[in-house]
């Protein structure tokens, strides 16, 4: 046993006895370096180190007596003392060390402490009010990126008088700033951002004159700006933005920080015009303002600003022209004016700027011709002018050094043809060009970019064909060149995109056949070549594209029959082949499409009897119209259809039937033996029996007091709580409380073993899973282990005693949820979702975000759960499979299988809607086909509707007699969860759309 273990078992009689000592004078400086040792073991005793980076941290044993290393300062990790008698700590530095567990108060023990840092780890808890027992001599202290938690403790703050750096960024720290701060007169740097701080920001802070650095961005202040603020003179960056929502404008004594490099007030509720004395910043690199409710012109004081490289005044409210006086800003690299009321012209100086390189002015109401020479500079990046009304020719040289990445200009009126040298553009990820009034053809290299991610140049004037030579790409995942001009034929090399999910080539006027070629496209999910002249076939090998969910070659002249190796095309969601020229049966085959949701085959020459299983029995006649010799319940019965046409199913050749009739047999055989050989191993893996060549393996995520074994014995029918698509989940009695197990459905096969995927075989499972078992934040059920095999996985998470918010309102124990509650649920859901999408890293998408998912601790605070379906991205990628849960799914990732961020936000939005009108994502009241989403949107363009959308459990009738005038209601429509846009979507155009003010 180790000196650690023993301190351990006697971890408050060591403390007390270490705390005795730091009250005596010791002397000799060996014993002052024995006792901060002492104290740093009982530190240490703490902690969970999993990775074993503070193992050299201990006691040595001599001569039957315990003895401390003299050169224990050089050999513990982290740890440096002073160079010279007396022999004392002067810095613990544990940062990035994957530690758990909390701080000991015998950190205050260590009273020559000069630089603490716990930064990027996972100490949770309170922080102990002893830190500030190490007294003056601390000068440096960064418990930044942790899970600290409850009020910043402050009382005795001031008796570290020396310190200069205090950085307590992104932990979960509560209640108000701490006032007692304002006492550390040498403070330099002050971080306190990335917390859930509330109240207001103490006009005290205006007294630190040596600070910096000050940041208190990303908490939930309220309040105004203190005007005290701007005796900080030696300020260089201010950080007050994001999630803070303060009262009126920006102060103009900031004016006077005249020393300011950075200054950022985004997102946080801003309010009147841009002050003119910020133009006395002349030092400022930075100034961002957007996302407020900014008014007025821009000042034209900020072209003063001659140091400025990046300024973004984007999503307010601005007026008037864009000041010429900017034309000074000859450092500039950054733009952002969109999203704002601007008019007239774009100066020609912005095409003057040697040093831009990011230029986004779209949703504005901009007009006339853009800059010519914009681009000479050889520097742009990104330029982004969408959604105005400029005209003219696109400027020629916008990719004159080759450094473009993104060109946006749809929603315009430009003219003429698409600049050549786009097609020389190797950086280019990104063209939108669509709903312009361009003519000429594609330049000849634009679809071989090999950077390009998305090509769209819809609704233009283009003439000429497509180009035929287009190298492999593999990059390249939408191309839209639908409603132009475009003829000739489909190049067959369009089969080399191997990346493209969306083919839109409708409303041109396309010639030739289909190309059989497409089957390449693995993962197209789109496909629309509606409204040209294609003739020839269908080709048999569109049923190779397994991914396609959306199919239209309406209005052709397509001839032959329907190939009924459609019927492979899984997860098809649209099929639209009217308007054509096709003969024979609809195949039967088509009905086992479960996905199919929609399906046209009018105005053909079809004939037969039209399928009436699986989904089309959902179809009406107007499915099957202009087709005289079909028949069916849907249509004509088949009791009228002509003598000729029944002879012609009679004379059908028997040997065909009894073909037919074998080759189903023996699949059936077949089928039947492999159910056998899998549902064997799906039985084994259920009873947990461990095999030689499967033996059961616990991964920790942090200290655990139980076992595999353990865990396997909870896996009985009376422990089950939930079961669901994703797993089963069972409720777990450990020694120290309960725990919630998961079994994840068993994909073991043999031909997976062979390759390494399967059970804990699967390394891109157990990547994922190391991701989740390290995130650490209050609103996400914390995943504390994963028990493995080579047949299933299980997976072990903190108990949520009060259930799913599905539960809470939809089940037996609905309605005991009041609004507070509810408000509450979903700013915390919101958070933990903002956690994932912007703060975690990797970043991460749920893609099964819905009430089910959201638990509830004993003190109804929300925990976002379920991660059997979530994806790490370090960017945008496509699925091979729609996943998700009914109701919950965005439309457009039906169609586009894109994996982002965006498809939580719909999800989170179906819970909002949920929150507030106790209904269920579908409901009969609705009507056939009818979300909550669109119930909603058509419910809320009264005000009677909207008295049908909330849910009456919640209020009486004089809470919203009057709901333009009720609090509550205004509540319910500004919900502060800036990670969505609902309301506004929900409300635009509509009576209420002047209650959306989020």
């Amino acid at each position: 046993m180790d000196g650690s273990r023993r301190l351990g078992c006697a971890g408050v009689f060591a403390l007390a006895v270490v705390l005795a000592m730091s009250s005596c004078g010791f002397a000799s400086g060996q014993a002052m370096l024995s006792r901060e040792l002492q104290a740093l073991l009982l530190v240490k005793d703490s902690l969970h180190d999993p990775e074993g980076h503070l193992t050299g941290w201990g006691l040595a044993e001599r001569g039957g007596e315990v003895e401390m290393e003299l050169l224990a300062c050089s050999s513990w990790k982290g740890i440096r003392c002073s160079s010279s008698p007396p022999y004392v700590v002067e810095a613990l530095d544990v940062s990035s060390m994957n530690l758990s567990g909390f701080l000991s108060p015998a950190i205050g023990a260590l009273h020559n402490l000069v630089n603490l840092s716990l930064a990027a780890n996972n100490l949770s808890g309170p922080l102990p009010e002893q830190l500030w027992d190490i007294g003056s001599s601390l000068r440096f202290l960064n418990i930044s990126n942790n899970l600290f938690q409850g009020p910043f403790p402050s009382a005795n703050v001031s008796r570290c008088s020396s310190l200069q750096v205090l950085d307590a960024y992104n932990n979960n720290f509560t209640g108000p700033l701490p006032l007692q701060i304002s006492s550390l007169t040498e403070l330099r740097h002050l971080h306190l951002g990335g917390n859930f701080f509330d109240g207001v920001i103490p006009p005290q802070y205006g007294a630190l004159l040596n600070l910096t650095y000050l940041a208190l961005s990303g908490n939930s202040l309220t309040g105004r700006i203190p005007v005290e603020l701007g005796n900080l003179v030696l300020l260089t960056e201010l950080y007050l933005g994001y999630y803070n929502i303060f009262d009126g404008g920006i102060p103009s004594s900031l004016g006077r920080l005249s020393a300011l490099v950075v200054l950022d007030m985004a997102d946080c509720g801003l309010t009147d015009d841009i002050p003119a004395h910020l133009q006395n910043l002349t030092k400022l690199d930075s100034l961002f303002l957007q996302i407020n409710s900014l008014t007025g012109p821009i000042p034209p004081g900020l072209g003063a600003l001659t140091s400025i490289r990046s300024l973004d005044l984007s999503n307010n409210l601005l007026t008037g022209h864009i000041p010429p006086s900017l034309s000074q800003l000859l450092n500039l690299k950054l733009l952002n004016l969109f999203r704002n009321q601007l008019h007239g012209h774009i100066p020609s100086f912005i095409g003057d700027l040697p040093s831009l390189q990011v230029l986004s002015l779209w949703e504005n109401n901009l007009t006339g011709r853009v800059p010519q020479q914009l681009g000479t500079n050889e520097n742009l990046v990104i330029v982004d002018l969408s959604s105005n009304m400029l005209s003219g020719p696109i400027p020629p040289n916008l990719c004159l050094g080759d450094q473009l990445e993104r060109l946006v200009l749809f929603n315009n009126g430009f003219s003429g043809s698409i600049p050549d040298s786009l097609g020389n553009c190797r950086k280019l990820v990104r063209v939108r060009l669509g709903n312009n009034q361009l003519s000429g053809s594609i330049p000849p290299g634009l679809l071989a970019l090999p950077s390009l991610q998305m090509l769209e140049i819809p609704l233009n004037r283009l003439n000429g064909s497509i180009p035929l030579n287009i190298p492999l790409s593999t990059k390249l995942g939408r191309l839209d060149l639908s409603f132009n001009n475009l003829s000739g034929a489909i190049p067959a090399s369009i089969s080399n995109i191997s990346a493209l999910q969306t083919l839109l080539l409708n409303g041109n006027a396309l010639s030739g056949s289909l190309i059989g070629e497409i089957s390449q496209l693995k993962r197209l999910s789109k496909l629309d070549c509606s409204a040209n002249n294609l003739s020839g076939v269908i080709p048999a090998a569109l049923g190779q594209c397994g991914a396609l969910t959306y199919i239209d070659l309406s209005h052709n002249q397509l001839v032959g029959s329907i190939p009924s190796d459609l019927q492979y095309l899984g997860v098809l969601d649209y099929l639209n082949l009217s308007y054509n020229h096709l003969t024979g049966a609809i195949p039967p085959s088509l009905q086992n499409i479960e996905t199919l949701t929609s399906a046209d085959f009018s105005f053909n020459d079809l004939s037969g009897v039209i399928p009436d299983k699986g989904q089309f029995a959902t179809f009406n006649a107007s499915s099957f119209l202009g087709n005289a010799d079909l028949c069916g319940v849907q249509l004509v019965p088949c009791s009228l259809q002509t003598d000729s046409m029944h002879r012609r199913v009679q004379g059908e050749p028997a040997l065909v039937y009894w073909l037919i009739v074998g080759i189903i047999s023996s699949l059936t055989v077949v089928v039947f033996v492999v159910g056998v050989f899998c549902n064997r191993h799906a039985f084994c893996a259920l009873l947990g029996r461990e095999t030689v060549d499967s033996p059961w393996k616990l991964t920790a995520f942090q200290k655990l007091d139980f076992t595999a074994s353990h865990v396997l014995s909870c896996l009985t029918d009376e422990n089950v709580i939930g079961k669901g698509g994703s797993g089963t989940v069972y409720k777990c009695a450990t020694p120290s409380g309960f725990v919630a197990v998961k079994r994840l459905p068993g994909t073991y096969s043999q031909a997976n073993a062979d390759v390494g995927v399967g059970g804990s075989n699967d390394h891109g499972f157990s990547a994922e899973i190391q991701t989740l078992g390290k995130i650490r934040h209050r609103n996400i059920v914390r995943l504390l282990g994963c028990v493995s095999s080579r047949e299933t996985n299980l997976l072990v998470y903190e108990y949520m005693p009060n259930g799913s918010l599905g539960e809470l309102l939809h089940g037996t124990r609905a309605g005991t949820l009041d609004w507070a509650k509810r408000y509450k649920i979903a700013v915390e859901a919101a958070c933990g979702l903002h956690y994932l999408h912007h703060d975690c890293s990797p970043l991460i998408v749920h893609r099964d975000v819905k009430s089910n998912n959201i638990l509830l601790d004993s003190k109804f605070e929300a925990h976002v759960a379920d991660f059997g379906l979530a994806k790490v991205l370090d960017y945008p990628e496509s699925m091979s499979l729609v996943a998700g849960s009914y109701g919950y799914i965005a439309p457009e990732y039906v169609y586009t299988l894109k994996v982002d961020e965006k498809s939580d936000i719909y999800s989170f939005g179906v819970v909002l809607l949920e929150l507030i009108t106790g209904r269920r994502p579908f409901e009969p009241e609705f009507g056939e086909g009818v979300d909550i989403a669109a119930w909603v949107r058509k419910k809320a363009q009264t005000k009677e509707g909207v008295m049908e959308v909330l849910d009456p459990k919640l209020w009486k009738e004089e809470d919203y007699a009057d709901p333009f005038n009720s609090n509550v209601m205004g509540e319910i429509m500004c919900l502060e969860l800036r990670s969505t846009a609902w309301w506004t979507f929900l409300c635009r155009g509509q009576p209420c759309a002047k209650w959306c003010r989020c």
